[in-house]
């Protein structure tokens, strides 16, 4: 990471996002059913995803140029995801369009307690390549900061971690969906890596039930090399244990009424990132981040739910 990556400011602060595009089917029903069960749900919706996707919008609300590395299939589903993002004002030039492979999609059911259990559907997200990533190299030198997630293929994200430690541009990882461990060398290629309580547990081995769990797998993860890592922690808030910090910080999230989380981690993704690219203190731009993720979840769906910098408090 060069300071260069960090002096952006408000509109001038560019943000890169390298990662997945679904449509989201949403289907609220009263609780998540069990194996071999059929509920009756209450309502069912189609709106733009995909943690690339949702990250994107994120990050235009809340204060930067986005510029989004992605797939999406010769579909109307395709079609909707590209516009919708244009819509934001996130710059598509690098958004290609597959001959054969659907648009992805997600299968999201969501509880009358607010949790949520998600199936994805990679599609057209499969074909985003490390040459995807390599043909963007202008476009990635231009970034203030580069955001990958794991719904692509991972030596698609690889390439985008090392094409921003290459170009000394600040890299953050949201390792989502965590099915294993990380390759060691990729943790020297990450600037902040953030994941939420269960992928942290994943990536550690450590079990996080609590603030105190969530420091203890912090450090197992910076041990291996991350520069920072930044544990969400749902409505227990975020640890964060920072470049130069060997204690850590545990940093509650604001009190809400949550209706729906689903968007909540990407919410905070953008807007950290975004406000990071502005130029924002690390502490600053977390905060931010918590309180527009705090917003998104009093609302329904997951980018409908995601707030405009405008709506954020000091």
């Amino acid at each position: 990471m060069s300071d260069n990556a960090l002096s952006g400011s408000g509109a001038s602060a560019r943000v890169t996002v390298v990662g997945s595009l679904n449509m989201d089917l949403v289907a609220r029903a009263p609780r998540l059913p069990m194996p071999g069960e059929t509920l009756a749900g209450h309502a069912f919706a189609q709106v733009p995803g995909g943690k690339g996707g949702n990250q994107a919008v994120a990050a235009a609300r809340l204060g930067a140029h986005v510029t989004m590395i992605g797939c999406v299939g010769n579909d109307p589903n395709g079609a909707i995801l590209k516009a919708s993002l244009e819509a934001e004002g996130i710059d598509c030039a690098a958004l290609a369009t597959s001959p054969d492979a659907p648009t992805g999609v997600a299968l999201i059911i969501v509880d009358d307690a607010s949790q949520n259990a998600i199936v994805i559907v990679a599609g057209s997200n499969a074909q985003v390549s490390p040459a995807s990533v390599h043909a963007q190299e202008a476009m990635l030198a231009r970034a203030d900061v580069i955001v990958c997630q794991l719904e692509t293929p991972p030596e698609t994200v690889r390439a985008a971690l090392e094409a921003g430690r290459r170009l000394a541009r600040t890299t953050i990882l949201n390792p989502a969906p965590a099915a294993s461990a990380l390759p060691a060398d990729w943790f020297a290629l990450i600037d902040y890596l953030i994941p939420n309580e269960l992928e942290a547990a994943t990536l550690s081995g450590i079990d996080i039930a609590t603030p105190d769990d969530a420091r203890r797998a912090a450090l197992a993860l910076k041990a291996k090399g991350a520069r920072n890592v930044v544990i969400t922690l749902g409505a227990q808030g975020v640890f964060a244990l920072l470049d130069g910090d060997d204690a850590g910080q545990h940093m509650p999230s604001p009190k809400v009424e949550a209706v729906d989380t689903t968007a909540a981690g990407d919410t905070f993704i953008g807007g950290f990132a975004a406000e990071l690219a502005r130029g924002s203190a690390v502490a600053d731009a977390i905060a931010f981040g918590q309180r527009a993720a705090a917003l998104a979840v009093t609302r329904e769906g997951a980018q409908p739910s995601i707030p405009h910098r405008g709506e954020i408090a000091a």
